[in-house]
Parts: C-alpha cells; sequence; structure tokens
C-alpha cells in the first residue's frame, strides 16, 4: 500500500537545521550520507516514525535559498503529532522553539503554531481521539 515516505523542508545549512531538528524539536537523525558538490541525504523524524520523515535538502540554488523559511507562503506548513501536548511544548519552549501564540483547544484538539528557525509554520497538536488521527 502506498504511503507518504519523505516530506522536503529546503534549509540554508544541513548543520543547523540538523541541530534544530534534534535539539529543539527532538527528532533523531536517522541519515546523514554525503553526496557529490556539497550536498548531502539528510532525513531526521520524530522517535518512533514508521513511515513519513523530513529530508532536510540544502538549497542549491538562489530561488531555491529565497524559499528557505517561508516554503508555503505563510501558511501552516507541518503538523507534528504528539500524544503528550504539554509534556513536548513546554519540552521546546525550553529548547527555544519560538511559539506564535499559547496553545488553543480546536474542535479536532489542542494546538499551537510554532516556527522552524528558518521561519516556516508549524503546528504543534493533539487530536483529540474522537477526531482520529492524522
Amino acid at each position: 500500500m502506498p504511503h507518504l515516505g519523505l516530506v522536503t523542508v529546503v534549509v540554508r545549512d544541513y548543520d543547523e537545521a540538523i541541530a534544530f531538528y534534534r535539539d529543539a524539536l527532538g527528532f533523531e537523525l536517522l541519515e546523514d550520507t554525503p553526496l557529490d558538490g556539497g550536498k548531502r541525504w539528510v532525513v531526521v523524524a520524530p522517535p518512533g516514525a514508521r513511515e513519513t520523515a523530513v529530508l532536510l535538502a540544502g538549497a542549491a540554488t538562489g530561488e531555491q535559498a529565497n524559499r528557505v523559511g517561508d516554503q508555503t507562503g505563510g501558511r501552516v506548513g507541518w503538523f507534528l503529532n504528539t500524544d503528550a501536548f504539554e509534556r513536548d511544548y513546554e519540552r521546546m519552549r525550553a529548547a527555544g522553539v519560538v511559539f506564535e501564540e499559547a496553545p488553543r483547544r480546536e474542535p479536532y484538539g489542542t494546538v499551537a503554531v510554532f516556527r522552524d528557525l528558518y521561519g516556516n509554520r508549524w503546528d504543534l497538536i493533539q487530536l483529540d481521539r474522537a477526531a482520529g488521527s492524522a
């Protein structure tokens, strides 16, 4: 059965991106393989993720560099699901993650928007069981 394997986040610098995703978001570094031309194949994922991971892709052109931090035109582009919202919210804040708002309740669960190190917008979200899972 098909599934979503990787989503790409274009980054300015591999090492600073790895540090943010690992240290601030708590992701695991799954792969960091050097490629030709100074490129690297860098994959990170939340602990225990089984299918979808994030490919940290270094900007290789000026056009790609212009997209770093605004890959979705200001919309939330990624949704980080959690089963313990308060725990992860407080851990991420303590690690320096910038949240745009206080946590809020929605019909589907608890959510707060945060920005990654480049300004891309993410949701930290705990879905209510009745709403299903993403």
